[in-house]
């Protein structure tokens, strides 16, 4: 053994280069696991472009003509359901909704897979508009609310949003996630109570079907899964297979 073998080894210089490469390659992964979320980012990103540089009279028509109001509901049903999830209504609100989409959407995409993540936010998003729509039309029906509603703007993302929040409660561990479900069915059911706005109505909705979505879980379909070998019936124990890793909507629901 010489002197040198007690000598510290000194760390090798990282450099800048390596530094960017090292960036770029866990951006590349965080992304190429949750590619749904990041193209329907992409895509709002151009709908947003074209709400900040298109005239006034322009924006109008694309918000109207895209949104799951009654009377496109009533005319192009499916066309709006859809769309009407690509666009946000203020553009100045892209970049909130991007840090929603990186915090919300793509861990849970991570967890659940691409089709089950984008399977939750079509029932959160088609259900919670519809249970919100139909609340405005019965108050137009009982002269609660001005007939100019059945042509409100009512497009964005933040049903789905709410839907994930709801899913992603079974992420989080017991006895954890009984806090978790007090604290945002608390969130949205204030904001039901206090608000009074159909889009209230909607997100808290959306939150109660994203509960209702366990079995698209992980967790849900392990449980399902008898294990190899294992007993079917009788005593023994059972080793189970373990779980692996809208923009701004406006206008009054109700006015009392």
């Amino acid at each position: 053994m010489t002197a040198t073998d007690h000598e510290p080894r000194k760390g090798r210089r990282v450099t800048p280069r390596e530094v960017v490469r090292i960036g770029l390659r866990a951006v590349g992964e965080w992304v190429g696991h949750s590619p749904g979320t990041h193209i329907w980012l992409l895509v709002l990103a151009v709908t947003s472009g074209v709400i900040a540089v298109v005239s006034p009279g322009v924006r109008n028509f694309l918000l109207h003509h895209n949104s799951t109001n009654l009377v496109q509901l009533r005319d192009h049903p499916l066309r709006v359901l859809f769309v009407s999830a690509l666009w946000i209504e203020s553009p100045s609100g892209f970049l909130i909704y991007g840090v929603f989409f990186e915090l919300i959407h793509a861990p849970a995409e991570r967890w659940l897979g691409t089709w089950r993540w984008l399977l939750t936010v079509g029932i959160a998003h088609v259900g919670a508009t519809l249970v919100s729509q139909q609340a405005v039309r019965l108050g137009i029906q009982y002269e609660r609310l001005p007939k100019s509603m059945a042509h409100t703007v009512d497009i964005g993302v933040s049903y789905g949003i709410a839907g994930v929040i709801g899913i992603l409660a079974y992420l989080v561990p017991r006895p954890w996630r009984w806090g978790y479900v007090v604290l945002v069915t608390g969130f949205f059911g204030w904001s039901v109570v206090n608000g009074r706005t159909f889009t209230d109505l909607g997100h808290f909705t959306a939150l109660l079907l994203g509960f209702a979505c366990y079995a698209l879980t992980p967790t849900a379909r392990s449980r399902g899964r008898r294990p190899p070998g294992g007993p079917t019936s009788g005593g023994g124990s059972r080793t189970w297979p373990g779980a692996g890793p809208r923009g701004g909507r406006l206008a009054v629901w109700s006015q009392v």
